[in-house]
């Protein structure tokens, strides 16, 4: 059973006396790409987040976010009392000095670098370990969307490579007439140049074989079934298994040009067209599969 790369998982729950919500938007991507955007007070737990998160996702660029509404009791930041008084020290001397006696000391102070500073929390072991719960909730639910979009790829790709092998199938009447057509061609056209009962048919024979296996497709053909019966086995029995797909895709795609190079039949190009087209939506779709 494959999945995609692409999901979305949300879980919320109370932590202390905050809610937290917890959610993880994933697309595809080559590599595991996390973003984390978290609380700063459990910015100490971000590698043991990243950690945990990459054993269980594998692939995919992945925001996760970590938040919690704020009440107004809540203060996130305080003022440096002892820095203000310095400074208001300094710019009400320099104002009497300059005999500036209506000067807004406030504003000038609130201007000032590290007047404000963020209020330090210490990190709660317990609400940590209830954030986790919350963070492991919102995977299952990712991971159940992908699961649930790789069930709807999984029909696609299977239907797209039967479609493959059905055109496949069908080229075994244009392959068998092709070569009729060449042999009685050629042996047209060399009637053209030397009498009938001169020409050397042993040697006429051995010409036509000759020629024909230049176009053979005996081999691209069996290499074709047997690389789309692969990808249909990976379909089935493996998971995580995207990368693999699309080199299996590719050797698909190699098989079908050189059976379109070696065609030289227009029904036969008609069919590799179609394949090459049903190839392309198959790759397209590979990109996202996890």
């Amino acid at each position: 059973m494959i999945r995609s790369m692409t999901g979305y998982g949300k879980a919320e729950g109370t932590v202390g006396s905050r809610k937290f919500t917890i959610e993880l938007k994933a697309l595809n991507s080559k590599q595991l790409d996390l973003n984390v955007r978290m609380p700063s007070q459990y910015k100490e737990k971000e590698m043991e987040l990243r950690t945990w998160l990459q054993k269980q996702i594998i692939r995919g660029k992945v925001d996760v976010s970590v938040y919690y509404d704020a009440d107004a009791s809540e203060k996130r930041m305080t003022l440096n009392t002892s820095l203000m008084k310095a400074f208001h020290a300094d710019l009400k001397a320099v104002a009497d000095a300059i005999g500036q006696q209506d000067a807004d000391y406030m504003s000038m102070l609130m201007r000032i670098p590290d007047v404000l500073k963020p209020e330090r929390e210490e990190l709660d072991e317990k609400e940590w370990a209830q954030i986790m719960e919350l963070v492991a909730k919102a995977t299952d639910m990712l991971e159940a969307y992908r699961t649930q979009e790789g069930e709807g790829l999984e029909k696609d790709f299977e239907s797209r490579i039967q479609h493959i092998l059905k055109l496949e199938s069908a080229l075994e009447d244009a392959v068998n007439e092709r070569v009729e057509r060449v042999k009685a061609r050629i042996d047209s056209n060399l009637e053209d140049f030397i009498e009938q009962d001169k020409i050397d048919r042993n040697r006429f024979e051995q010409e036509i074989i000759y020629y024909v296996e230049k176009f053979d497709v005996t081999e691209e053909r069996q290499r074709l079934t047997a690389n789309c019966t692969y990808f249909l086995d990976i379909l089935k029995n493996g998971s995580a298994q995207g990368k693999k797909l699309g080199f299996i895709s590719q050797e698909i795609g190699r098989e079908i040009n050189t059976l379109g190079s070696k065609a030289n039949d227009a029904t036969i190009q008609r069919s590799v067209v179609q394949m090459k087209d049903e190839l392309e939506k198959i790759k397209e779709q590979v990109l996202n599969v996890l």
